[in-house]
């Protein structure tokens, strides 16, 4: 019962660190595309629609990536001790 509750519990962490892991991913990946078409020499220094919708993607990219990175981690995790 208590190793049920436990696990419960390690479950629930594990989940919210993936969670707080994606949203940062997210963030860093808009960004980072945001700061590329702001400040890359040559483009026009415009952030426009597609410039947003463009940040939006690598986010979303840079999430997916992140989430499959850390469940590949999680399923590899037991089979090395």
């Amino acid at each position: 019962m208590v190793a049920q509750q436990q696990g419960q519990e390690s479950d629930q962490a594990r989940d919210s660190q993936r969670r707080r892991a994606a949203i940062a991913a997210f963030l860093g990946g808009f960004f980072a595309a945001l700061a590329f078409f702001a400040f890359f020499p040559g483009l026009p220094h415009i952030i426009d629609w597609g410039a947003i919708l463009a940040s939006l993607a690598v986010g979303a990219l840079a999430q997916w990536g992140c989430r499959s990175w850390m469940k590949r981690a999680n399923t590899e995790k037991p089979e090395r001790m």
